[in-house]
């Protein structure tokens, strides 16, 4: 089960003015599933993105990508079931197709139509399937229908992943709504699986980029579940400019970090969920690097703790193997790394030191946080002022049959 993840409550998710969704069924993976999602957004909206930087993407990305460069995007329709990765001149063809249908029903062009898939990489994509649902889509769609978008673009998923908040801008009260899917695959060079979140606020398109990009870096590039990146994710941030506040053009301003504030807690909050539900996870890991010489060093430091199998399952099995970390730590490619000088903590107590175990460290400490479902790796490296904090999960035996039994 999920570790400390509680489903979302629909009450608790609130509308955002310009923006409606609805979902059908389209039975691409699973009979009478609703895997189908359209989101309509009003006039004057805008939209940013940030896209896998797998090489392998799948066509919905290219699509996506593309229409996104040449005009003010109207719809977004995202399918689960079939990730239309893998699938060459067909696929884009079949992502092509579903953006032409859906652009003739809501009455926008083509290129206002963003695709997204997520599921089976290298199936063909039935496109017959999801433009036969399409109309039933848009009749169901409505501003309070976050809820049922958030179960409709699940895969492996076991809890949905959505999450509202308020913020004041400008002395007018601005609304954040996001949603977002993942579980396994899950190695963002960007983003997550899919993620989206939408706000009311007025914020200029330059402005909107900024923040996007800043967004996914603090969250959801800040997970790992199995370091696998995905050739479908994406991460888009809505803004539609309902909410009557002066329109944010300034990314120094005062209104831009607050916003980009909140914005971030819900992405990361999103972002922390995807962890919380790895496949079969049990344990949930803050890596904590610190006192580095520049971000991206700690950053590296901290995947490799985070990537490390030895790490994760020690985790799994509640075994304080720490010298795993230590191992992950010397290979991470730091090479101008002094161990003698790092400190390595498992939640508060201090673990290694000085290039070897602490003279304070006692097993019986280590175990009894290992057993923890929650637990914390934090280490000093002593060399700056930098600082990265990551989010993982731990390997356990359902992760493989997950994994083994994922097509069938």
């Amino acid at each position: 089960m999920p570790v400390n993840l509680s489903p979302p409550q629909s009450e608790q998710l609130l509308p955002v003015a310009g923006v409606t969704i609805g979902v059908a069924s389209a039975g691409i993976k699973q009979p009478g599933r609703r895997d189908v999602t359209v989101m309509q957004l009003a006039p004057g909206s805008r939209v940013a993105g940030v896209f896998t930087q797998n090489r392998f993407c799948a066509a919905p990305v290219a699509v996506a990508r593309r229409h996104l460069q040449k005009a003010a995007p109207r719809m977004l329709v995202i399918n689960t079931g079939n990730a239309n990765a893998g699938t060459g001149e067909a696929g884009m063809q079949a992502a092509k197709m579903v953006c032409e249908a859906l652009a003739g029903l809501a009455g926008c062009a083509e290129r206002e139509v963003l695709p997204f898939s997520t599921g089976v990489i290298m199936e063909p994509l039935r496109a017959d399937k999801i433009i036969a649902a399409l109309p039933a889509a848009l009749a169901d769609c409505r501003a309070d229908n976050w809820f049922a978008a958030a179960h409709a673009i699940m895969t492996t998923d076991i809890v949905a992943k959505a999450l509202s908040r308020q913020v004041q801008i400008g002395g007018k009260t601005v609304t954040i709504t996001g949603i977002a899917k993942g579980s396994g695959m899950i190695h963002p060079n960007m983003a997550t699986m899919l993620g989206y979140v939408a706000t009311d606020a007025a914020v200029s398109q330059a402005a909107l980029e900024a923040m996007v990009k800043h967004v996914a870096d603090h969250s959801f590039n800040c997970i790992t579940v199995d370091g696998d990146t995905s050739t479908n994710d994406s991460f888009m941030l809505i803004a539609s400019g309902q909410a009557a506040n002066a329109e944010i053009v300034n990314t120094a301003s005062a209104d831009y970090a607050a916003l980009a504030a909140a914005v971030t807690e819900v992405a990361t909050r999103l972002a922390q969920a995807i962890v919380r539900d790895g496949e079969g996870a049990t344990k949930f890991m803050t890596i904590r690097v610190e006192g580095g010489s520049s971000r991206e060093e700690c950053r590296q430091i901290g995947y490799a703790i985070a990537h490390s199998p030895l790490v994760k399952t020690a985790f799994f099995a509640s075994d304080p193997n720490l010298g795993r970390i230590l191992a992950a730590i010397g290979y991470a490619g730091v090479d101008d790394l002094d161990v003698n000088t790092l400190r390595l903590y498992l939640d508060d107590v201090l673990v290694a030191e000085n290039g070897g175990r602490a003279a304070s460290y006692r097993e019986a400490d280590g175990q009894r946080i290992m057993k923890q479902a929650e637990i914390s790796v934090r280490v000093v490296l002593n060399r700056g002022e930098a600082a990265a904090t990551l989010w993982t999960c731990d390997f356990s035996y359902d992760y493989v049959k997950i994994n083994a039994e994922y097509r069938s």
